[in-house]
């Protein structure tokens, strides 16, 4: 009850605070911008450290998919804020003459941010960047099961910011059903399908609009024609990136029959490189955020379509890169998003064969593919629904700042990044500013036959 009670206060003086304008003057959101990077500069340490605890997370890892992605996205939007921010004056129709019409970027107000485990720092802050640089007020619901992670943003919030313009919420699913029954004006969601649903649901009952970044399988298809080596390369580090718990990881690789045994072979090699022989002690390999997940990812693993790995140790949740060979559509571990270093290998003959494989878990976040035919690479293109993706490469379309990611479908709704990030905050309204020396008299009644004739007439030009 007493955390209710917080919570009910906190949005009070949220409301009030953004009712007072104070977050909607530019000057004022370049200096939480530069707030916020003093406070990550000071921290990173601690965040890195909280990572550390959480998943046993590398610390270049930590840095590159946490820290400095984050720092960077900072850079771009206290670059280009000033431009995203005008209003924009827009072509005005030819049944206002001498009209002006312009569009205004309105913040929608208090927005709840809700941040998945997986990349628990970075997946906090990016969206609350959006949420600053468009003018918000922001409450963020960190995951309860990145607890050290939690705290650290927590501590870190508090120290820089006024909990009536950021405020952080920590707590169990109890915590989580109480925010979203609150009505929030905007509310941005990052993690599963399943809870996507239930927080789309949650908004509806406010009318209240809603961004869900959520995942599925995403497939990554290697043609015959591809650079085999470097694909290898390229789905080894993407896949196992934070121990294959990212939302963009290739869930699942479908090889031409013709080249899948010779990658395999080269996927091996890659794995050894990288983790010196060695993953389930290597202090570059991540461990699994829980028991919990860990015993479901290592319920997949079919000992009968093992081609490489399988171990695992219970005592860091590590489990070893596993690769599955010979899988189809029916196998288990094909049923959902794997959120882990297990690598199921399916095989295609034509295009016709890649379609029928991703029909069965249609519009993916991500889709991987690498060939060298250009046919193929605008087949894939034009006939499958995604979220974004890669031609030969992995998880790197998400770096652009320039670029919106998000996904469509069971995937998600909406999308951020860079300008988009803005735009996802901000509500533009238009706004036409007619004259008062020009006004159309038969737009008024009493109508007649004659003023129907122009009326017509002037529809055919607008």
């Amino acid at each position: 009850m007493k955390d209710y009670i917080n919570i009910d206060e906190i949005l009070k003086k949220q409301k009030q605070y953004f009712k007072s304008q104070s977050t909607k003057d530019i000057r004022f959101r370049i200096k939480q911008l530069n707030k916020l990077e003093v406070a990550i500069n000071s921290y990173e340490g601690k965040i890195i450290e909280a990572l550390k605890n959480d998943f046993n997370k590398p610390e270049f890892e930590s840095y590159e998919t946490e820290i400095g992605v984050i720092l960077s996205e900072i850079k771009h939007a206290k670059k280009n804020i000033n431009k995203w921010s005008k209003p924009k004056k827009i072509k005005s129709s030819l049944s206002s003459p001498a009209s002006k019409t312009y569009l205004y970027n309105q913040p929608y107000g208090i927005c709840l941010i809700m941040s998945p485990w997986n990349y628990p720092f970075q997946l906090s802050i990016s969206p609350l960047i959006g949420s600053i640089i468009a003018g918000n007020t922001s409450v963020i619901k960190p995951s309860e099961l990145a607890p050290n992670t939690s705290r650290i943003i927590k501590n870190m919030i508090e120290e820089y910011f006024d909990e009536e313009y950021i405020a952080v919420i920590e707590g169990e699913i109890n915590i989580n059903k109480y925010l979203l029954n609150q009505n929030f004006d905007y509310i941005f969601f990052t993690g599963s399908p399943m809870v996507g649903k239930i927080v789309m649901s949650a908004a509806a009952k406010h009318l209240t609009p809603c961004t869900l970044e959520l995942g599925g399988k995403s497939p990554c298809i290697v043609d015959k024609n591809a650079d085999i080596d470097i694909s290898a390369k390229k789905i080894v580090w993407g896949k196992l990136l934070n121990a294959g718990q990212t939302c963009v990881a290739p869930d699942y690789i479908i090889a031409h029959k013709d080249i899948k045994n010779n990658l395999i072979d080269k996927m091996i090699e890659y794995i050894n490189k990288f983790y010196k022989g060695n993953p389930l002690e290597s202090l570059d390999y991540a461990s699994i955020i829980n028991q919990k997940h860990f015993d479901r990812i290592t319920s997949l693993i079919d000992y009968k379509k093992v081609a490489y790995g399988g171990n695992y140790n219970k005592e860091n949740l590590k489990i070893e890169p596993t690769i599955l060979n010979n899988i189809t559509v029916d196998n288990k571990v094909m049923e959902e998003e794997i959120f882990g270093p297990i690598i199921p290998i399916l095989e295609f003959d034509d295009i016709n064969d890649i379609l029928k494989i991703i029909e069965v878990h249609k519009s993916p976040l991500a889709l991987y593919l690498f060939t060298k035919d250009k046919n193929l690479e605008i087949d894939i293109i034009n006939k499958i629904s995604f979220g974004g993706g890669c031609i030969n490469d992995t998880i790197m379309h998400i770096a652009n700042t320039n670029a919106p990611f998000g996904g469509i479908g069971s995937s998600g709704i909406g999308s951020y990044h860079g300008k988009k990030s803005f735009d996802t905050f901000s509500h533009q309204k238009s706004v036409l500013k007619s004259s008062i020396l020009i006004d159309v008299s038969t737009k008024y009644p009493p109508y007649t036959e004659n003023n129907l004739k122009i009326l017509k007439s002037l529809f055919k030009f607008i």
